[in-house]
């Protein structure tokens, strides 16, 4: 077997047993590499400071959009299922009746009519239903899901004239400010 010299001696000047084939470490190059494992420690402490800090900027403001998204697919549920009370009308000369097997207001829409929840991203986060429905006219509401990320959210209301609402405090009371969808 053929023993290059240079490298054997560029190992023991690492400290390796080229022999045995374990570090044989002197004092002083364990000393040195205690400081550099230390200064890896320091080295990945500012690595995940300079990674979370952003992070953390960002989240409120990502949920926060997301939050207006679901609530903008609501919104737009809404708008379609309005479109079909009208075409319910059409046909029957009456918005009453357009409940889950004619039951009385406030009930969920017939899914034949329109389907129940507004789907945002495969996850329902509001639940369609009618809330008054005659020969004359109806409000439509929009109510987040509990246990959904909208929880919180307030209730979104639509009547046959086009009126919007938005109980934003959750309170169960309309307030003139809360007589729009906008924020």
């Amino acid at each position: 077997m053929v023993v290059n010299r240079g490298a054997i001696l560029y190992l023991v000047r690492l400290g390796v047993d080229a022999k045995r084939g374990y570090n044989r470490m002197t004092r002083k190059s364990r000393t040195a590499a205690h400081h550099f494992k230390r200064f890896d420690r320091l080295l990945a402490a500012v690595f995940l400071a300079m990674v979370a800090i952003p992070v953390a900027l960002a989240l409120p403001a990502y949920q926060d959009r997301s939050a207006g998204e679901n609530r903008s697919q609501a919104k737009a549920a809404l708008l379609a299922l309005a479109g079909a009370m009208e075409q319910h009308l059409a046909l029957g000369g009456t918005y009453a009746g357009a409940t889950e097997h004619g039951a009385p207001t406030p009930a969920a829409p017939s899914s034949a009519l329109f389907p129940r929840e507004a789907l945002s991203n495969r996850a329902a986060h509001y639940e369609l239903t009618i809330e008054s429905a005659d020969a004359k006219g109806y409000v439509l509401q929009a109510r987040p899901i509990t246990g959904s990320r909208q929880e919180d959210d307030g209730v979104l209301r639509l009547n046959h004239l086009g009126q919007k609402s938005w109980d934003r405090n959750n309170d169960g009371a309309i307030v003139w400010a809360e007589q729009t969808w906008d924020a």
